[in-house]
């Protein structure tokens, strides 16, 4: 059996990188794959949490956090198509005019 360690080392691991994605990435498409690591990330952290205590708990957690990342994604990608059709490119810097 695998100790909890290894999975709460993975989630850490794919937090961070999603974190680092989210401040170092200037497009837009890159920044919404960053967040869903990092929604994976806890999403392992739950799971194995919720093995390891015999509870299901984490696990229905888990899959309420997949059905947010999904609409996130699909409402992400839609403001992604428009911005793009707006403009030639996805970059961040470039998101602070459509305030206007």
């Amino acid at each position: 059996m695998t100790p909890i360690t290894h999975f709460l080392a993975l989630s850490g691991a794919l937090f961070l990188i999603g974190t680092l994605g989210v401040l170092l990435r200037r497009n837009v498409l890159i920044v919404l794959m960053s967040i869903e690591l990092m929604l994976n990330g806890a999403n392992i952290a739950l799971i194995a949490f919720s093995r390891m205590w015999g509870n299901h708990d984490g696990q229905i957690l888990a899959m309420f956090v997949i059905a947010v990342a999904a609409a996130e994604a699909a409402v992400g990608l839609a403001i992604v198509v428009s911005i793009f059709r707006a403009r030639t490119g996805t970059d961040i810097d470039d998101l602070g005019v459509l305030r206007d």
